[in-house]
């Protein structure tokens, strides 16, 4: 009899050791950066603690955002406006539609530097836009060496 109940241990804890490496690979997956599946990001996701007009360093960034770097992403913003209006290949997307927030003193997390993919081009438009593409913390400076951006996105699409 108890050996019945020891084999009837050993398969239930095979089972259960087996479905808990199943779900582990399974969120592993979904950790995983990946230029072949889009994640859904916000530009919540991409904000950190930084004290106004404090200096950037990359240890400011969250576990979150480095893993991000190099994945293929999707995030929803607005373009900043430009001169050009059609056939955009650079533009600068940015959390709202400057009714309040851009320009000196905003938040480095709340814009992204977009370069699109060779052949693709996008148009101005004042409503959001949608933009997929691989993301990657990449470091801008102005002249007088303080960070204009941290953030770029190589675009695949923007509409």
């Amino acid at each position: 009899m108890a050996r019945i109940h020891s084999h009837t241990f050993l398969l239930s804890f095979s089972c259960l050791l087996a479905l808990l490496l199943t779900l582990d690979r399974a969120s592993l997956q979904a950790q995983t950066p990946s230029k072949t599946r889009i994640k859904a990001i916000s530009f919540d996701d991409i904000k950190f603690e930084i004290k106004k007009r404090a200096p950037f360093k990359r240890s400011l960034l969250t576990k979150e955002i480095v893993a991000l770097d190099d994945q293929l992403i999707k995030i929803r913003g607005y373009i900043l406006p430009s001169f050009q209006q059609k056939g955009i290949t650079r533009f600068v997307l940015v959390r709202d539609n400057m009714e309040c927030c851009f320009g000196p003193g905003a938040a480095l997390y709340d814009c992204i530097v977009v370069d699109m993919e060779s052949g693709k081009s996008t148009s101005f438009t004042v409503r959001p836009v949608t933009v997929e593409g691989v993301f990657t913390v990449r470091e801008y400076k102005g002249p007088d060496g303080k960070h204009l951006a941290i953030y770029h996105l190589k675009g695949r699409s923007a509409q």
